[in-house]
């Protein structure tokens, strides 16, 4: 009888496995659960704390440590671990013109009027909807109580205001996750049982006293991934230890004496990881599988139970079937009024009685597009007589300022800085208004924008742009290499344009316009100047009416290396030119150059298409191509140079916008070439590039001021780069060699900080 009682006995052993904090340092638990599972070493209760909380969830949720593995080292969690998400789900319809900030402050103004900075650091975007696809069906088979779970799990939170620890034991289990990952000045606190809720490791990082409350397990595993103390102090130029200081700070000290004599305490070496860093994922699990394993023989000693890996598969097997499917039938806004929930409402397919997850995905990406607010928490809710879901929006809209900061600073003298303010207001439509300032030696710009969108069941948008832009390539002529001869070339262009826009998916869009411009420019006839001196000069005053195809997925403004952008324009252009010769001329045309103004009515066609598109992508190289291609009726303007103005450019290279390329410039051409990004290391890249560029007629200048056509097809010119590009968050630096085919042949070393954009001329 002793014998068998002692016999059952061990068969009936209970195993608890507590999970630390530690930010990226607990992925390491990842290859501790993959040990136990497989060395049969049963795994019966879970409790955790922030990393620890989200990987014992996903172990309590049915996923085995191979699916969280893959999850882990995936690209998605990447970017939920750094608020990134891809332009797959984000609505191109919604975008903003390309602007060249890299820093933003957001600021909402509450009834007082008064502005408070935003304060969380990481965008949470992602990672909230990413929660509810991970844990929404699994908390639904449990019916919100955490011990009809797979695995009957414990989560810690924090509530500040009491200073007290929270256990988290029923409820959504995608919101017990946000919970207990909320580092504070990092993540935004959410609402659980009416109470603000942070971090679970500020006052428990360590929930084995959890464990022993709530399941009172026979053996405890404990694994501690967090280091709350050093051997040594910080020293003010230690870099490295005082960007943990955050980190010190907010989590509590790991109690190894709370496993008790019969427990086990598992501490991987993870000198030499960051908490903030979640790149080496393959590296942190090996440790944690590694530190398990030399632990291994001391645990089987003492659990004698054993779960085959059959018996355990079925078990997942069986948890993981009877998940009801992600169909929803309705969604519930809150914390709007009337109108703000009927503009929300509409951007969910609402034409049929169900939808499924991707319907929800494309609906919320819509939604937190739209910088009107504040907070969007999305939640999902379980109705069994349904057997379906409801995903309910919790928003916050907010009347908000959004200021941007950026511009770039370079070697060659085209730095600038860029500033813009936007302000959004939600009612019945969205309301959006918007300046922004460009200052350089090189261009200066100033623009005013005002856009209205309208959830109706085609979204559309109305808009219209006041800019006023002014190149001087005069003051960017002495960075080359070769031939240093100055381009005296002043461009100013003001416009005024009006838009309506719609989607025909979430990365397409229409827009019609129509746009009265006025041009100023002034060069000189045979690129020499003296004191003294007046440029010529050639004024436009038009309007120009447009009907644009576009399509965006690439990942990034400048220097992308995934995604494709698409441009099919079709333009009508009509005004007058006037030109007012100066007295930069041959000694025939001196008597009358200071007298005749020539005046011109002009209109034209323009077709362009354009196709930038990164087709071929491995693991480190992707490959993509630019091919552009116009075709205009574009007469012939009053000179060489007013014509060359006027003409459609092509612009291959990153600072092509910043040179007056003659052979790069005609009314109708064909042109493109090859993109090579291979991918040294993370955020490092190396740029291979080459252009051609083919005129259907090429311009061609005729004694002092004329201009003529050549012959179709007779001559074509090349362009490329070769470079190093980093990424920071603060834009990219580039560091490049740029070949030019062009009459002063230009090549020359560019290196830069910050993106190369500019506000497009108005009759681009």
């Amino acid at each position: 009888m002793i014998l068998l009682f002692c016999a059952v006995s061990s068969f009936a052993q209970k195993v608890g496995v507590v999970l630390s904090g530690g930010g990226a340092k607990g992925l390491a638990h990842i290859g501790i659960l993959k040990a136990l599972e497989e060395n049969n070493i049963p795994i019966d209760y879970i409790t955790g704390t922030s990393m620890g909380g989200i990987v014992g969830a996903m172990y309590a949720a049915g996923y085995s440590p191979a699916q969280i593995e893959k999850i882990a080292l995936s690209s998605d969690f990447q970017d939920w671990v750094s608020g990134r998400y891809t332009s797959d789900y984000s609505f191109f319809f919604q975008k903003k013109s390309t602007n060249p900030s890299v820093l933003t402050a957001k600021l909402s103004v509450d009834s007082n009027l008064r502005l408070n900075f935003r304060s969380n650091l990481v965008n949470d975007i992602p990672l909230n909807f990413a929660l509810l696809e991970l844990f929404s069906q699994a908390s639904a088979l449990s019916k919100d109580n955490f011990d009809n779970l797979f695995v009957p799990y414990r989560c810690m939170v924090s509530d500040v205001f009491s200073q007290t620890s929270i256990t988290v034991s029923k409820g959504s289990l995608a919101e017990a996750v946000r919970g207990t990952m909320t580092v504070p000045l990092i993540y935004r606190p959410i609402k659980l049982d009416d109470k603000y809720v942070f971090d679970g490791g500020l006052y428990n990082n360590f929930p084995a006293d959890v464990m022993k409350k709530n399941f009172n397990p026979d053996i405890i595993i404990g694994s501690n991934v967090s280091a709350k103390i050093f051997n040594e102090y910080p020293k003010s130029n230690d870099e490295r230890l005082m960007n943990r200081l955050m980190v010190w700070m907010f989590l509590s000290k790991s109690d190894s004496t709370l496993i008790g004599e019969n427990g086990f305490y598992i501490q991987p070496d993870l000198t030499g990881y960051s908490v903030s860093n979640f790149n080496p994922v393959e590296a942190l699990i090996k440790q944690g599988y590694e530190a398990t394993m030399a632990e291994m023989p001391s645990i089987k000693l003492r659990i004698k139970k054993r779960v085959s890996d059959k018996e355990l598969a079925i078990k997942r097997n069986n948890f993981n079937i009877k998940k009801p499917n992600l169909v929803f039938s309705g969604v519930t806004v809150t914390g709007v009024n009337a109108q703000q929930k009927r503009y929300i409402e509409r951007l969910f397919k609402k034409d049929q009685p169900t939808f499924n997850l991707d319907d929800i995905k494309q609906g919320y990406y819509k939604l937190v597009a739209d910088e009107t607010f504040e907070t969007i928490y999305p939640k999902i809710s379980y109705n069994a007589i349904s057997d379906s879901y409801n995903f309910e929006i919790v928003a916050k809209p907010q009347k908000s300022f959004k200021i941007d900061f950026g511009g770039n600073i370079s070697s060659r003298p085209i730095s600038n800085v860029f500033l813009g303010l936007q302000y959004n207001y939600l009612d019945r439509k969205s309301y959006t208004f918007g300046t922004n300032v460009y200052s350089g030696r090189f261009y200066e710009s100033i623009q005013l924008s005002g856009r209205i969108d309208y959830p109706s069941r085609l979204p559309l948008f109305l808009a219209t742009e006041m800019t006023y832009n002014h190149f001087d390539y005069y003051n960017t002529s002495s960075i080359f290499l070769e031939n240093p001869n100055p381009i005296y070339i002043e461009q100013a262009d003001r416009k005024i344009d009006l838009r309506i826009g719609f989607p025909l998916n979430r990365n397409t869009r229409i827009i019609i316009s129509t746009a009265f411009i006025n041009n100023n420019d002034r060069y000189s006839p045979n690129n020499s100047f003296s004191i003294g001196e007046t440029l010529d000069k050639t004024i436009f005053n038009g309007s120009r009416s447009t009907f644009a195809f576009e399509q965006n997925t690439l990942n990034r403004k400048q220097y992308a290396n995934r995604g494709r952008d698409f441009l099919l324009s079709f333009n009508y252009i009509t005004g007058r030119e006037s030109y007012t010769p100066g007295n930069i001329t041959g000694e025939t045309f001196a008597a009358v150059s200071k007298t005749v103004v020539n005046k011109q009515f002009r209109q034209w066609i323009n077709l362009k298409i354009s196709d930038e598109n990164y087709f071929f992508k491995k693991r480190k190289y992707a490959l993509g191509y630019l091919a552009e291609g116009v075709f205009s009726n574009q007469p012939l303007f009053s000179n060489y140079y007013s014509t060359l103005i006027a003409a459609p450019a092509f612009y291959p290279l990153q600072d092509s916008r910043s040179l007056f390329l003659e052979n790069f410039r005609a009314t109708s051409y064909l042109a493109g070439g090859i993109k090579n990004v291979y991918n040294i290391k993370r955020n490092l890249e190396i740029r291979l590039e080459g252009y051609v560029f083919l005129p259907y007629e090429k311009f061609e200048k005729m004694g002092f001021q004329g201009i003529n056509r050549m012959k179709a097809f007779t001559k074509w010119q090349y362009a490329a780069t070769t470079g190093l590009v980093y990424h920071t968050p603060v834009g990219p630096i580039s560091l490049s060699y740029n070949i030019y085919d062009d009459p002063i042949k230009r090549n020359g070393v560019l290196l830069h900080l910050g993106y190369l954009i500019y506000n497009k001329r108005s009759i681009e």
